[in-house]
């Protein structure tokens, strides 16, 4: 395996990290031990399976100086062809070589850890009586930038009946789905669907066939334009900011989760009932669990309409895509000054209808592809600042995790709950995300540990609102 530059959205979230504010993304499945060795055999299985998966072993690695660039200059002062090769290929080559490195300077690269051992990545720990408060304490520490950026902790549980592994991979390593198939590859091994590849893009000379500069031309036209809608679109999203206090804090460095558990059938029959999709109807639930929760803390919920960032993935679960984030998103405001729980579901029904109608490369929410358009000397340059931005964009983040449909097992014990948690961006004191397994809908939360202590009220919130959904859908 050879050093891999990073893609410019990975290079964002590799800049973006701060002490304070880690960019990782993580997991907390919860296993029924079927002994008292389980945890420590998990623990084991992990560190041994480990060292078989390649996407493991790859640490990040910032490049200052352009890779390649010596070798590149070097052939320019052999520009003569392979045999086989035209002489303006050959003249091409090492200047294209140089170019294209150049423009990588300030970037980073994955690369092989040469002194890769699993066992530095999977930690056993002592018994604990809360799964989410130990996984708290764990959200909060950045992982190690000078190896391959990730951990597995496995908690076993006071009483020895469950114990659960805590999976944390840092955003520029793996987006949601990445992050699934590495954290999978450590599982027992099961029948998984063999990903479609994708076939070999066709080669390109040096010099691009006259008859292609027009589609090029046209192209480039309207990626700028979308840029230029992308970024006005976001400029007229701040105008308007009704958010609350309790979504945005100073940074405390610390960190609380939380998770729910709620039946799947449930959000079928509300959806049934009240039109829209599965996820429309999950962002309602966020909507109104906000609104309970806000109402209670005595923060009041009137005027509220916060926006929330909906990350929408790129890659199709089956294709066997490279490496990296492809990500854009959905920004809509969450209806939390409307009391009644059906007429919120229509509102945010209608908003991402809106949203899905104008597609995820336009609007406020797909910042992300501005990421393609700076260079990487400017993402390292710019990235704290761009940071520190995000408050003006977003309130809180409300992403949803592909799981696989079928049961999922580490040294033969059932996976029987898995709960995503997502960074926290700087400024924000909570982000949501919910994942969907055998059944169940689970709701991870994140929230600053200082800002949001009572990240339980809001957890309970949250099946407070889907039971006065199904009861207002029943009527």
């Amino acid at each position: 395996m050879t050093a891999d530059p990073l893609a410019p959205l990975d290079l964002a979230f590799w800049n973006l990290e701060s002490a304070g504010h880690p960019m990782h993304l993580a997991a907390l499945g919860v296993f029924t031990a079927g002994s008292p060795s389980a945890a420590a055999h998990a623990a084991d299985l992990l560190a041994a399976r480990a060292a078989a998966v390649p996407g493991l072993r790859m640490r990040i690695r910032d490049t200052w100086r352009p890779p390649g660039l010596r070798r590149s200059l070097s052939a320019l002062r052999r520009p003569w062809p392979a045999p086989g090769e035209p002489l303006t290929a050959a003249l091409g080559r090492p200047l294209t070589s140089v170019v294209r490195g150049s423009l990588a300077f300030g970037g980073a690269a994955r690369e092989p850890d040469p002194g890769f051992d699993p066992v530095d990545h999977v930690r056993l720990h002592a018994p604990v009586a809360d799964f989410h408060a130990a996984a708290g304490e764990l959200m909060g520490r950045p992982l190690e930038r000078t190896r391959p950026p990730w951990e597995a902790h496995v908690l076993p549980e006071e009483g020895g009946a469950r114990f659960a592994v805590l999976f944390k991979f840092h955003h520029a390593l793996a987006d949601g789905l990445r992050a699934l198939t590495l954290a999978a590859a450590l599982m027992d091994p099961t029948d998984l669907p063999t990903p479609r590849t994708r076939p070999p893009e066709p080669s390109r000379g040096v010099v691009p066939d006259v008859r292609e500069v027009p589609g090029m031309v046209r192209d480039a036209l309207a990626e700028a334009g979308r840029a230029l809608d992308i970024g006005a679109a976001v400029a007229r999203s701040t105008l308007d900011m009704r958010s609350s206090p309790a979504l945005a804090c100073a940074p405390s460095g610390t960190r609380r989760t939380a998770g729910v558990v709620v039946d799947l059938d449930d959000v079928h029959r509300i959806r049934k009932s009240a039109g829209g999709t599965v996820n429309d109807v999950l962002i309602a639930v966020v909507a109104g669990a906000l609104r309970r929760w806000l109402d209670e803390r005595g923060d009041g919920s009137d005027g509220v309409a916060p926006r929330a960032l909906v990350p929408v993935s790129r890659r199709r679960p089956r294709t066997a895509h490279p490496q990296g984030n492809r990500l854009s998103g959905y920004l809509i405001r969450l209806p939390v000054d409307e009391k009644d729980p059906v007429t919120r579901l229509t509102r945010v029904r209608t908003a991402m209808d809106r949203n899905k109608e104008a597609g995820p490369h336009r609007g406020a929410g797909a910042v992300a592809l501005l990421a393609e358009h700076v260079p990487p000397l400017g993402h390292r340059l710019g990235g704290p600042l761009l940071g520190q931005a995000a408050r003006l964009w977003f309130d809180v983040l409300v992403t949803s995790v592909p799981l696989p449909g079928f049961g999922l097992r580490l040294g033969g014990d059932p996976l029987g709950a898995v709960f995503p948690l997502a960074p926290l961006a700087p400024g924000h004191s909570l982000a949501v995300a919910v994942s969907t397994y055998r059944g169940r809908v689970h709701y991870g939360l994140v929230a600053d540990g200082a800002a949001v202590e009572d990240l339980g009220l809001l957890a309970r919130a949250v099946t407070e609102e889907v039971t006065a959904l199904t009861v207002a859908c029943a009527h």
